[in-house]
Parts: structure tokens; C-alpha cells; sequence
């Protein structure tokens, strides 16, 4: 066994999570690095803050994977005094590479939002909002459809408390804990979520007759909308919200077997670690 470099995580990555279904407005793949350089550990982590990257220099990481990216925005500088030209210099002169995988962690099959239904009992949900740009066009009609958010059946119907319950003790816990809107004690069967932030896909859902919509990051008037919007309907459509650390940051589990597996096939072996810094923002409530 022989380790990789970082040109040969890289193609474990993309061949896991492919750039091609990233939206046209993300940012991805390699962002510090060296392609040639040596990776004999690499930190599994949501966000690259301070803190993480701190711990992946204490740690002598070679390489940070990361869902959410450094630098989704353009920057014009990387002088180390700034917030991002700090962790750019700290990253390189440690030798550390970061790379993400952002929606197209998202979109693709056993991603972060199969991960979260799976958590309520679904294991054969399809997309939202199917991708049909790039390698999914060109895809094998008999292969399982990539995209945002997912949706499925329930073995059973469920009051959306024992939904939001169940999430509750299978999520990290947060300070913004699992909360719902609409009915508690609706029944459900459809079942619709998006991990992390999912204001956005609202009439996708109504589209596919959810009952009941599970995502993150939920603001006042894209709930109160939604709840009207969908109680014009015989029906109705209950929302639960939680926590966008949360609801993602369980993937990273399933991320890292399918890294083991991969790395493994390729006759690599790298160190696998996750990082113990809980990047949820809030930590206290009155």
C-alpha cells in the first residue's frame, strides 16, 4: 500500500462526488495545495474556519476536506492579515491541502441529503430538483437521478412529532435544537428534505406532494408563506427545522466510508480523521 498524493485525492473525490453536478454558481474542488505533495492524513470536516484548521496543523493533517468552501465568493487579495488570506497562509505554510465538495456533495447519490432521509427510515428517495446538466444528461437511464434535496415514503404514516423526535435523537445536538411549524400531530406519509439551507425549494416540494418538508436555516417570511401557501391545500404541508451544522455534518460519516472504500480500491492508504470542532455558530439561548 502506498499513500496518495494530492492530485490522487483530488481523483477520489471527484470520481465520489463529481464537480460536474455542482450548481453553476458554487465553488469546488482544490482550493490550497500542492498536487504533488504526499497525503498521509487527511481531516474530514463541515467548515474551514480558524479553529479547524488550527486542529488540522496540531493534528499533522496533509489535507482538509471540507462540504462548505473557503472562498464561495471571489477575493482580491490573500494578504494574511484578512480573514481569508489568514487561513490561505497558515494552510501553505503548514503544507496542508483544502479541498470541498459543496451541492455537488449535495447532489450526488448517497450525498448529504440521502444521508438526512435516511435518518427517517427512507433509503429510496429521489431528487427535488433532478440535475440535468453535465454527466447526469449523458447518465445510464437504469442509474438512481442526482440533484438537491430528496424526497420519499415513510414504511408508515407518522405524526411530524415523532419525526422531529427521531431527528432530535439522531442529530448532534444544538442550542437551536428541532423545531416545527405547522401541525405537530399531523400524520404523515411524503416526506421531502434538503440538508442545509432549503427556503428556495419550496414549490418543488408542493410539486412532489410532501407532507412534510425537513431542511435548515428556515427565515420568518419563507415559513409563514409556505404554511399559507400550502394550507390553501387539502392537506397542508408541516415544516421541520433544523439545525444547517446539523443537518449536514452527519454525511461526513458516510463521506468518510466512502473515502475508505475508494482509497482502498486504489491500492492507497491514507488516515481518516474527523474533526472534533463543532462549527454550529449558536451556543446559548435565553
Amino acid at each position: 500500500m502506498r499513500h496518495p498524493k494530492v492530485s490522487d485525492c483530488v481523483d477520489v473525490f471527484d470520481a465520489l462526488w463529481p464537480p460536474a453536478l455542482a450548481e453553476s454558481w458554487d465553488s469546488v474542488g482544490l482550493a490550497v495545495g500542492d498536487p504533488d505533495s504526499e497525503v498521509r492524513s487527511i481531516l474530514l470536516a463541515l467548515d474551514p474556519m480558524d479553529a479547524v484548521i488550527a486542529e488540522a496543523v496540531v493534528l499533522g493533517a496533509d489535507l482538509v476536506f471540507n462540504h462548505h468552501p473557503l472562498m464561495l465568493k471571489p477575493v482580491k487579495s490573500v494578504n494574511a492579515a484578512t480573514l481569508k488570506g489568514g487561513a490561505v497562509h497558515t494552510l501553505i505554510s503548514n503544507d496542508i491541502a483544502l479541498f470541498n465538495a459543496h451541492t455537488n456533495a449535495d447532489s450526488a447519490r448517497g450525498g448529504v441529503s440521502d444521508v438526512l432521509i435516511s435518518l427517517l427510515g427512507i433509503t429510496d428517495a429521489e431528487p427535488l430538483t433532478p440535475h440535468t446538466a453535465g454527466i447526469a444528461a449523458s447518465a445510464e437511464p437504469d442509474l438512481p437521478a442526482t440533484g438537491i434535496g430528496r424526497v420519499g415514503d415513510l414504511p408508515q404514516p407518522t405524526p411530524v412529532r415523532e419525526l422531529a423526535r427521531r431527528l432530535a435523537a439522531q442529530l448532534p445536538r444544538t442550542t437551536t435544537g428541532v423545531r416545527i411549524a405547522g401541525d405537530p400531530a399531523a400524520t404523515v406519509t411524503r416526506v421531502a428534505v434538503c440538508g442545509g439551507a432549503g427556503d428556495s425549494l419550496f414549490d418543488e416540494v408542493r410539486a412532489h406532494g410532501a407532507e412534510v418538508y425537513v431542511t435548515a436555516d428556515l427565515r420568518h417570511h419563507p415559513a409563514t408563506e409556505a404554511l399559507d401557501t400550502s394550507n390553501r391545500r387539502e392537506g397542508g404541508l408541516e415544516i421541520i427545522d433544523v439545525s444547517h451544522w446539523a443537518s449536514e455534518t452527519v454525511w461526513l460519516n458516510a463521506a468518510a466510508e466512502a473515502l475508505e472504500a475508494e482509497f482502498a480500491a486504489r491500492g492507497f492508504t491514507v488516515s481518516l480523521q474527523h474533526s472534533a470542532v463543532n462549527t454550529d455558530p449558536w451556543v446559548e439561548r435565553y
